[in-house]
């Protein structure tokens, strides 16, 4: 260590080459995304366990502002699900939009869930071209360790 990294370490506590660590691992951190309904217990205990393991989400407000088509496609495709897999059956309005209705076309389905977010699995995070949909919400912790 040179003589300016050493005064740099006494004055700050660190070295540079702590502190670029550091802010390496908080950007990881910062890519992580949150699809999130405060409403729901699922969702507030996620969102918690990222909290607590130092990481600052992206939290989307989905009930507020609803996802766009595209929105959903790309969450899909980061899922590895189809698309009925995202869809919580238990919604009354599962079947009241006739959701259980096989022969309902893709587009059909995607343009209800888009006017109905309160169809969609809860919570769903993402880190990078990976998602989960949090349940248990202990899942995220797979995830956020996922390097």
């Amino acid at each position: 260590m040179t003589n300016n990294e050493k005064s740099d370490v006494e004055r700050n506590g660190k070295s540079n080459v702590e502190r670029n660590e550091k802010s390496i691992k908080k950007s990881n951190k910062k890519s992580i995304r949150i699809y999130h309904n405060p409403k729901c217990s699922k969702s507030r205990a996620a969102l918690a366990l990222l909290e607590e393991n130092d990481i600052d989400p992206q939290i989307i407000y989905y009930m507020e502002t609803p996802l766009s088509i595209d929105e959903i496609k790309s969450l899909l495709d980061k899922l590895d699900l189809k698309l009925l897999d995202i869809i919580r059956r238990s919604e009354d309005d599962f079947d009241e939009l006739g959701l259980d209705d096989e022969t309902l076309s893709e587009e059909i389905i995607l343009d209800l869930l888009q006017k109905h977010p309160q169809l969609l699995q809860r919570p769903i995070v993402v880190k990078g071209d990976k998602a989960i949909i949090a349940r248990p919400p202990e899942d995220v912790l797979t995830l956020i360790g996922d390097d």
